[in-house]
């Protein structure tokens, strides 16, 4: 079986993210999202509160698993015997992260293989920072989050 694990904080989930999952889940036999918590920033929204976003999100893709994990995605890949990290990559700064990532998981688990998508045309600008602020000032964030969770994302973030 072909398994990869997508993590992110998903700090809210973006329509860049769910289109990576979408196309991964055409790759792989089975997709992990795992929401993990990023120690270098504040997440807006509490992990179980991110973890059903993504549930919502993700529900009509059959080969998707969504879980919480607090440790390295490298570990998370040993104890579930997954091969791939799977990876978005908006920009010159997200390869320049990513590389050193990948370097690091390499060292930790020399069997990982890291799998780059770039986003859709139209996605490449949507993080989930740029999601925050918008909502922040008011302004519509329809072309950049899911239906499913943008009255959610709209009162937690206008508090």
């Amino acid at each position: 079986m072909r398994k990869c694990v997508y993590p992110g904080s998903f700090d809210p989930i973006s329509n860049g993210h769910v289109d990576l999952i979408k196309r991964a889940s055409k790759l792989f036999d089975e997709v992990h999202v795992v929401v993990a918590t990023n120690i270098q920033k504040k997440q807006a929204f509490t992990s179980e509160e991110r973890i059903q976003m993504v549930k919502d999100c993700v529900k009509n893709i059959p080969n998707v698993v969504v879980k919480a994990y607090d440790g390295l995605v490298v570990q998370y890949c040993k104890e579930n015997q997954i091969g791939v990290i799977l990876r978005g990559m908006r920009n010159y700064s997200d390869y320049e992260n990513e590389f050193a990532l990948f370097q690091y998981n390499r060292d930790l688990y020399p069997g990982i293989e890291t799998v780059l998508l770039m986003p859709t045309t139209k996605l490449q600008i949507v993080s989930s920072s740029a999601i925050k602020e918008l909502v922040s000032f008011g302004c519509d964030i329809s072309k950049y989050i899911p239906n499913e969770i943008k009255t959610r994302v709209i009162e937690k973030l206008s508090k």
